[in-house]
């Protein structure tokens, strides 16, 4: 089974499924976490006693030149000629770029058929995109750094309010497709490789955030 987040729903969900491995982005722990107590001890409780096991990728899922969220949001938005962008830790890029001539709704549109959401657009740029740059998830406070490594249009799933502001001001278009949905690539993507290495079943269980 496969899923966004492993989080108690979504593991219950995959013990109803009878499932024996639950692949997630999102893993169990976002900060140390003892004692084992409460809902997390309830999750903890529910995997041992059902023999489910648990594997996370989250960056490496992120960046991924094939299986990864940003490669599989950039190729369904039609998107062509992908090269690297947004520099993060240890000189490693996490998205995609790429230089086009799109015009901002019809790629507004595409997000919508895409993601099964309309996305929030901060319309700071150019009505023609010519160069996009993509980065899954909450990379919304950093619209900064993608202006300045040279995209007019940025794609991600979440950000700050104050980034409305600041969207005008670098004159750069920002499309917020939300965290949850922008990150559903990779756990199916991920899946399906191994479903079919393996011959195995698979499911995607989907449990959205709203964010």
């Amino acid at each position: 089974a496969a899923a966004v987040d492993a989080s108690l729903p979504t593991v219950l969900k995959a013990i109803k499924t009878k499932a024996n491995l639950l692949i997630v982005h999102h893993g169990l722990f976002w900060s140390p976490q003892q004692p084992w107590t409460g809902k997390k001890r309830s999750l903890i409780g529910e995997l041992v006693e059902h023999n489910l096991a648990v594997y996370s990728s989250h960056l490496p899922l992120d960046l991924h030149p094939r299986l990864g969220n940003n490669a599989g949001l950039f190729k369904s938005l039609k998107l062509t000629k992908p090269k690297p962008f947004f520099e993060g830790l240890h000189n490693q890029f996490i998205g995609l770029k790429t230089t086009t001539h799109l015009d901002r709704d019809i790629l507004q549109d595409r997000l919508k058929n895409v993601l099964g959401t309309s996305p929030t657009l901060l319309a700071g740029g150019p009505q023609v995109c010519k160069k996009i740059g993509v980065v899954t998830g909450g990379a919304g406070s950093s619209i900064a750094k993608a202006a300045a490594e040279g995209v007019d249009t940025f794609i991600t799933g979440e950000g700050p309010h104050w980034t409305g502001a600041l969207a005008e001001e670098l004159g750069i278009n920002v499309f917020y497709g939300g965290h949850y949905a922008t990150e559903t690539f990779g756990v199916k993507a991920l899946s399906a490789h191994l479903a079919k290495k393996y011959s195995l079943p698979w499911n995607f269980l989907d449990h959205p955030t709203g964010l």
